[in-house]
């Protein structure tokens, strides 16, 4: 059943993890467990360089992000298309930036050491995909 993207949003808030879907190069599709924030309207996502999902993405950046409450029978399918960011370099770059805010949607609460955290991002070679959903599918059962 389509969904209203706002009302998909208000509901996937808070809740992680969810299963980004990519598409690799034969087609065929590809699935990763995430972590996800929505942040400004958009599903944010902290992605490493050399993964398969980011290739995919940089490749063909149409996505689906599923997100399921089993207890509640309850899912969203978002889709739309990936942009990504650029992977930081610096711990004071506007993409390190970036993965502090996500760290804090994601966790509810800051790192215990701001500088440990940013210099692992410059070390895994972090970046950012966000989303801005173009459509909503799945069932929003009330509890």
């Amino acid at each position: 059943m389509t969904l209203d993207i706002d009302e998909a949003l208000k509901w996937a808030t808070g809740r992680t993890p969810a299963v980004l879907i990519t598409t690799r190069g034969d087609g065929s599709p590809q699935s990763s467990d995430v972590a996800f924030a929505v942040i400004d309207g958009e599903i944010v996502i902290s992605i490493t360089d050399d993964r398969a999902k980011t290739v995919n993405m940089r490749r063909d950046p149409r996505v689906v992000l599923h997100i399921t409450a089993p207890a509640e029978w309850s899912y969203v399918a978002f889709s739309g298309e990936a942009i990504l960011g650029p992977v930081t370099t610096a711990p004071d770059d506007a993409t390190s930036d970036d993965l502090v805010d996500y760290y804090e949607h994601v966790t509810g609460g800051p790192h215990p050491d701001w500088a440990e955290y940013r210099s692992a991002m410059i070390a895994e070679k972090r970046l950012t995909a966000r989303l801005r959903p173009n459509r909503a599918v799945g069932h929003l059962r009330s509890t």
